[in-house]
């Protein structure tokens, strides 16, 4: 019997691109809000999902440094389970509920990437990049402290798609108008029979979940952030028009579940219209 909790499935299950949750985080993070165009990122949301009218095209992007593990100790394969993830997100809202909506994103290696599209995030292959700090004091490591400087970027194909910097001005205790509303994205598999192509295998709204979500060291400042133009990709047409605050801080979280919020492929049935005779 073949095992496996991904493809490939195999004798032993041991091959598989990741293994089954629960699966644990943690890692560093250096993100940015800003605003962008509504009438334009309006036009990135699926069906029933709305830009927050409260906070009208605000956005954040967030760089991530993580080191992952489900049940068998991942982490001392640092090589398959340290990953470097960029991804942005929007305020929005479903049926009337603060979200927030995940249109792109980027990870640097196979495991990541498909883990993402397992929770709903459009995950693709990017190189990702941030300004460390370690506990051994040297000016190549930027202090967690006033006035110091974090920079991250990510860029595919050659081709450089986001730049941040952060200074960072005072520590806080709490995350405002950061990762504060449930994230939710969408589960897309398409079918490759002939005919079949606008009729995905999986199209689901869901609201991914994450526990035990710990937050250290959170230092706030002033941003920059820029989406250079890049062949292939649209994330600069979510381009900044005002940057706001920047932030930095340590994390821990897992992911055991996500709730399907609507099943955007029966709804597709529904309203398929039906061949003459």
């Amino acid at each position: 019997m073949l095992k496996g909790f991904t493809v490939p499935r195999s004798p032993l299950g041991t091959a598989a691109l990741t293994p089954p949750p629960p699966w644990h985080y943690a890692g560093d993070v250096l993100a940015v809000e800003f605003w962008n165009e509504p009438d334009v990122s309006a036009d990135i949301l699926p069906r029933g999902v709305r830009l927050d009218t409260l906070c009208w095209g605000r956005s954040v992007a967030i760089f991530a440094d993580c080191q992952f593990t489900a049940n068998g100790d991942e982490y001392l394969d640092p090589a398959r389970y340290q990953c470097r993830e960029f991804i942005v997100l929007l305020d929005a809202t479903w049926q009337g509920s603060r979200i927030a909506w995940c249109p792109y994103a980027y990870a640097d290696n196979d495991a990541a990437i498909l883990r993402g599209w397992i929770q709903g995030y459009p995950t693709k292959f990017g190189v990702v990049h941030q300004t460390r700090t370690f506990a051994a004091a040297s000016p190549a490591s930027a202090p967690l402290a006033n006035a110091s400087r974090f920079s991250g970027c990510v860029s595919a194909h050659g081709q450089l798609l986001a730049e941040a910097r952060v200074i960072l001005r005072e520590r806080a205790d709490h995350l405002v108008g950061l990762l504060d509303r449930p994230i939710v994205a969408r589960r897309y598999f398409p079918r490759l029979c002939a005919g079949m192509h606008d009729i995905p295998a999986v199209d689901e709204l869901v609201r991914c979940s994450i526990d035990k979500f710990l937050i250290s060291n959170l230092w706030i400042g002033e941003g920059e952030l820029t989406f250079p133009e890049a062949q292939g990709e649209e994330l600069d047409m979510l381009g900044p028009i005002k940057v706001g605050r920047g932030f930095r801080f340590s994390f821990s979280c897992s992911f055991t579940d996500c709730t399907i919020l609507a099943d955007l492929s029966a709804e597709r049935m529904i309203c398929r219209p039906k061949k003459g005779r």
